[in-house]
């Protein structure tokens, strides 16, 4: 890794290609030089992570058409979890909603907002809360910081992109889901849906971003993880309400549409 660098930043552009490996495997040298920008350089990050979101969303979505097409329904992440009326009611809501609309386009749609709004609210927030403590960057370099350190989520996508078109199915047991206790009711569901987004590339983006911020935060390395903390462990809690939001509609009936 001795050979990775970062080049020097141009006014002019704005892709910076040549920053992603040393992002990634050579931290503290590559955040020194993006938390010094208080001009925009996350363009770069934020369309990797498009990109490779909408290029799981395409396979993932050609996975669920064919099993739909040879009967079979793929189940959510903490299937077991559900009651027998909401297995019920889930499995006729995939059966009405099998189109492309359903299969290709809205999880596109929804993988790029996650990743623009994910980073924006992630941005803000530690923003806010870096400043309550006496920080001094700008909300530019806390959102180029914030950008950059989402990288191995790309790697991931990448990684399950592939496994799933090896395997020739979508993935099941994310994360450590699988170590969450078997029983019924919502809170069994949102610990096994908490559990499904903890791997090694979520303990990855959080050492990155809060070595990132540590290098320009103007604050003691306690008060900017206490900030770092704080905000991400309030988000990773919000994760799991989806899951939640997911299984109450499992209980509507659907009318399927005529797309």
């Amino acid at each position: 890794m001795s050979d990775l660098s970062v080049s020097t930043y141009e006014p002019g552009g704005r892709w910076r290609f040549n920053w992603v490996l040393p992002a990634l495997f050579q931290p503290r040298r590559a955040f020194t030089q993006i938390v010094e920008m208080d001009t925009a350089v996350w363009h770069t990050p934020i369309l990797i992570l498009v990109l490779t979101g909408l290029v799981r969303t395409l396979v993932q979505g050609g996975l669920k058409a064919a099993a739909a097409a040879s009967g079979q329904i793929s189940l959510p992440p903490g299937w077991e979890y559900y009651t027998p009326e909401q297995q019920a009611q889930f499995q006729q809501a995939m059966t009405a909603t099998s189109g492309p609309v359903f299969t290709y386009v809205l999880p596109a749609v929804v993988a790029i907002l996650g990743v623009y709004l994910g980073w924006l609210v992630l941005g803000w927030l530690l923003h806010l809360g870096l400043t309550l403590l006496g920080g001094r960057l700008s909300s530019q370099q806390v959102l180029n910081v914030t950008a950059w350190s989402l990288l191995p989520f790309a790697l991931r996508d990448v990684v399950r992109t592939v496994a799933m078109w090896n395997n020739g199915q979508e993935l099941t047991n994310l994360g450590l889901s699988g170590f969450a206790p078997v029983g019924e009711g919502t809170a069994f569901l949102y610990l096994a849906a908490l559990l499904a987004f903890v791997d090694i590339y979520l303990l990855w983006h959080w050492l990155l971003l809060g070595k990132g911020l540590a290098r320009g935060a103007n604050l003691g390395k306690a008060k900017t993880w206490t900030a770092v903390l704080i905000t991400v462990l309030v988000l990773f809690l919000l994760r799991g309400v989806p899951a939640l939001i997911s299984a109450q509609f499992s209980d509507l009936t659907v009318i399927r549409p005529f797309f």
